[in-house]
């Protein structure tokens, strides 16, 4: 415990905490950006930190790691565009408040759910770190190949009445996530002779041109219909952005089990943010079955944004205990440690225990400067925002999404894929196609894909593989219980009405 105080104390010091703070407010601002995310701003920060002290460098890459999820919920929520990946699940009920004129209590909702799983993961990063890290090197091929089984299987309990509707659009995310080279024989497939494509199709600008191209295309729609029945264009309201003790009592427990499922997800490597959204999402929805999620239920925002926050901290535990980087991002950490001179692992808990415990109480408090901040610039970007006009927005949100395409790959084909999801977006809309399942799908796809193949190259053939391992064998059977909430759900409605 002695070092645990210690380490708040060198956080606490004036210098240290502002570079935190700074880290913090350039989170929030690369988040709620289109295009930009936390991965970028490391890579281009990390060899900035060469000339730093090790105080100053981890506390400047933890608070943007900490923030730059969560900033992500800003332009979701009132644009319904993702800022970051991470806020894909946000904007289905999130931006439902917003034009219902409650915006700032989404935004509310949003910092206090991020700020509780940020904290709840930091808290188990302080103290489980090498016990719980031990059981994320049980994953194996047929580990990560049911893991997406899982996160498929959602799509059944996210289903609702529209069951056909979403199996057909998680075909079609499945379709277009074997686009690329083959993880087996390095074959492209489906590439049309693209070399974009060869990496498959980007998932940033997918997003983009799914929620923001296609908002853009629905908010132009509205104002043309408004211009010719003659009806004055509304400014939607900000709102109360503090939620009352009342819901904020009804929301704890869905921002508990949004962290629990974020934090675990975060301790496997390769599992990913996307993942715990939906899974925390979905099983928000299973749990409150009377709510109609997806037009602006408050539950529908508190569960992905604690589940997002608490996957930050959560992929710490692998990276500080075993040099396992759980994602992309915490790989970056790994190359600011080996900058530094440190080598992850259990050796840095008994070599270098400062600067491991730094880490981790730097997560912490980065956690408690991200609320007031956030609701501040959330609360101000919505009043700018709302005050603009439609068509002044719609090409200000154009111009955003053009450039986030642009800048993920430097490429103008980038601004294409943006575009053509973004037709595709619109066109989903229309004809009531979900569009959830299909980033689901598409994330999810090359996981199951590459584990699938290993496994079965492993077992020389046998599917028995999936079984006779305890952690997959379980996950497919929750997999199953899962696929079969849509038929207990009609079994019901039958014997209800019979």
């Amino acid at each position: 415990m002695d070092i645990i105080y210690s380490s708040f104390a060198t956080v606490l010091t004036p210098d240290v905490f502002f570079v935190l703070a700074l880290g913090v407010l350039l989170g929030l601002v690369v988040g709620a950006i289109p295009g930009l995310n936390d991965t970028i701003t490391l890579a281009v920060l990390v060899p900035v930190t060469f000339s730093m002290s090790p105080h100053y460098a981890f506390a400047l890459l933890v608070g943007v790691y900490c923030s730059a999820c969560y900033g992500g919920s800003i332009p979701a929520i009132l644009l319904k565009i993702p800022g970051t990946a991470s806020s894909v699940v946000t904007t289905m009920d999130g931006n439902a408040m917003a034009r219902k004129g409650e915006g700032g209590l989404a935004l509310g909702i949003s910092t206090i759910s991020s700020v509780s799983g940020g904290l709840f993961s930091a808290v188990v990063l302080m103290f489980f770190a090498p016990a719980l890290a031990g059981y994320a090197l049980r994953f194996g091929p047929p580990e990560y190949c049911a893991l997406a089984v899982l996160g498929l299987s959602t799509v059944a309990g996210m289903s609702g009445k529209k069951v056909l509707k979403n199996l057909i659009v998680c075909v079609l995310g499945l379709l277009i996530s074997t686009i690329g080279m083959s993880p087996q024989t390095g074959f492209p497939r489906y590439t049309m002779g693209v070399m974009l494509l060869y990496e498959g199709v980007p998932l940033v600008p997918m997003l983009i041109g799914l929620f923001g191209v296609s908002s853009v295309l629905h908010m132009l729609e509205r104002l043309g219909n408004e211009r010719e029945q003659g009806v004055p264009e509304q400014l939607p309201v900000v709102g109360k952005t503090l939620p009352s003790r009342a819901l904020l009592i009804s929301l704890a427990p869905v921002i508990l089990l949004g962290s629990v499922v974020g934090t675990v997800i975060g301790i496997i490597p390769g599992a990913g943010m996307i993942m715990a959204i939906y899974l925390a999402y979905d099983l928000t929805r299973t749990r409150y079955r009377s709510l109609p999620f997806g037009t602006g239920v408050p539950h529908g925002v508190a569960a992905p944004e604690s589940a997002n926050n608490a996957v930050v901290s959560g992929s710490m535990v692998p990276l500080l205990a075993l040099g396992v980087p759980g994602n992309s991002t915490s790989a970056l950490f790994l190359g600011a440690l080996m900058i530094q001179g440190l080598r992850p692992g259990p050796a840095l808990f008994k070599e270098n225990p400062e600067t491991a415990f730094f880490i981790i109480v730097a997560f912490f408090v980065a956690n408690l400067i991200m609320g007031p901040m956030g609701l501040c610039l959330g609360r101000m970007l919505a009043k700018v925002i709302f005050r603009i006009s439609t068509l002044l927005l719609s090409g200000c949100i154009v111009l955003l999404c053009c450039t986030g395409a642009f800048s993920v790959g430097l490429d103008p084909v980038y601004i294409w894929v943006a575009l053509i999801f973004g037709v595709i977006g619109f066109i989903m809309d229309k004809t009531g196609l979900p569009q959830a399942p299909l980033v689901l799908a598409m994330v999810l796809g090359p996981m199951m894909e590459t584990g699938f193949e290993q496994s079965l190259v492993l077992s020389k053939g046998s599917f028995l593989i999936f079984f006779q391992r305890p952690i997959s064998c379980a996950m497919l059977i929750v997999s199953a219980l899962f696929c079969l909430i849509p038929v207990f759900t009609w079994l019901r409605a039958k014997l209800k009405t019979a």
